[in-house]
């Protein structure tokens, strides 16, 4: 995958053109460039380069696979809100460089709010939850509250 690039930098500009490829390549990461070609009316060579600059431009981040958590035994999604005891910028950057260690964590995010971070957590089932709070994330240095919300069903994933 692409580095992440900083968000302060200048975005690129993106013509239309480039939001249909990114919209083909959204709806399926494996279109092959004929059939990006085909769609968008645009020589093959032509769809190539724009791919290619909007993954230098790290407009298009990488390509995954989307998967069925619950196929691969993972019953239980929860989401966790954390505060923080402390909130420097050491302590943020410490969490941050820390919380992609935990396999159960598909995602973080800092948010604005009453809370510091908030963390989309896939597991088997409660146990594995509950080993991962307590011995995974409570475990980690300034760690203040953690509050869990279970999703009951999924409305809309993209």
């Amino acid at each position: 995958m692409p580095e992440s690039r900083d968000t302060k930098q200048m975005q690129p500009t993106l013509d239309a053109l480039d939001r249909q490829l990114i919209g083909l390549l959204q709806a399926n990461g494996r279109a092959s460039m004929q059939e990006l070609s085909d769609r968008t009316g645009l020589s093959r060579s032509a769809v190539f380069t724009r791919v290619r600059r909007l993954e230098h431009d790290g407009v298009i981040t990488g390509y995954a696979a989307q998967t069925n958590r619950r196929a691969l035994g993972m019953q239980i999604r929860a989401f966790c809100n954390v505060q923080l005891k402390q909130h420097d910028a050491r302590y943020l950057k410490e969490f941050e460089a820390n919380i992609g260690d935990f396999k159960e964590v598909q995602s973080c995010y800092h948010i604005a709010g009453s809370f510091d971070y908030l963390i989309a957590v896939d597991v088997a089932d409660m146990d594995a939850y509950h080993e991962f709070i307590s011995r995974k994330l409570a475990a980690m240095d300034n760690i203040g509250t953690v509050q869990s919300s279970f999703v009951m069903s999924e409305v809309l994933e993209r």
